[in-house]
């Protein structure tokens, strides 16, 4: 048992040298020697984990699907609101996040991967918006699959513009724009109004979620770390 906690927490560092690295450097500029010198490893314990540098790229951008995520709510669509905006505030925070992002994105290694991270997320926000559904809070026209694919491509060009033009310094607040402007075409007018869409709104989530997993864990919320991506996002398997 030792040794494989042992082997997670290598495992998790790996992925997290490798993410800074692919996020400075992109996928081809990204070396194996690089990220074992960031990770203090040696190279043999990347390749136990990660067979090619491929394989390690694949498993940054696959680790944002796989942790704890926002707080649950009774309404679904605030739910889907809150990931959108948690994910704004870690973007420029949270090198998994990023990297997964410039991966996804890149127009070289994964462009046979069927777009990286960028299905995991339409996959989510289309399960948020089937439960919204199930609940009464979304308007008739809307199609859980076709919103779901149109919000994310929305986010991620926002994502986009927001980097090349401010270095990702608004996208709290371009995000919380984009969800104000959509969502009068997505929710009944009765949870609509209820809808917290500002631009603090991602701050306040993940540190509500920090706070959970803290009390979860017996730490108290003081003393919470901040999460990080892989750690925001909806419990199960967005938008680079």
């Amino acid at each position: 048992m030792v040794r494989q906690e042992r082997a997670l927490r290598t495992r998790r560092l790996i992925l997290e040298a490798a993410a800074t690295v692919f996020d400075e450097f992109g996928y081809e500029g990204a070396t194996i020697g690089e990220v074992v010198s960031r990770a203090g490893v040696t190279r043999g314990a990347v390749y136990f984990h990660f067979a090619s540098k491929r394989e390690l790229a694949q498993g940054v951008v696959e680790e944002q699907f796989v942790q704890d995520g926002v707080p649950e709510r009774s309404c679904k669509l605030q739910e889907f609101v809150d990931t959108g905006m948690a994910v704004a505030h870690l973007m420029p925070r949270d090198p998994l996040l990023s990297a997964g992002a410039r991966l996804s994105l890149g127009q070289d290694a994964f462009d046979d991967f069927g777009g990286g991270a960028i299905p995991g997320w339409i996959g989510r926000m289309e399960a948020l918006l089937v439960a919204a559904g199930e609940r009464g809070e979304l308007l008739p026209h809307v199609v859980p699959a076709d919103t779901a694919w149109l919000v994310t491509a929305a986010w991620t060009g926002v994502q986009i513009q927001s980097q090349k033009l401010c270095g990702r310094a608004d996208l709290e607040q371009r995000v919380s724009g984009l969800f104000q402007h959509l969502m009068p075409s997505v929710a009944v007018p009765g949870v609509l109004g209820s809808l917290q869409m500002g631009p603090d709104r991602g701050a306040q989530v993940v540190a509500e979620a920090a706070a959970t997993r803290a009390a979860r864990e017996g730490g108290g919320g003081s003393s919470a770390k901040p999460q990080t991506g892989v750690e925001v996002v909806v419990n199960g398997a967005g938008a680079g």
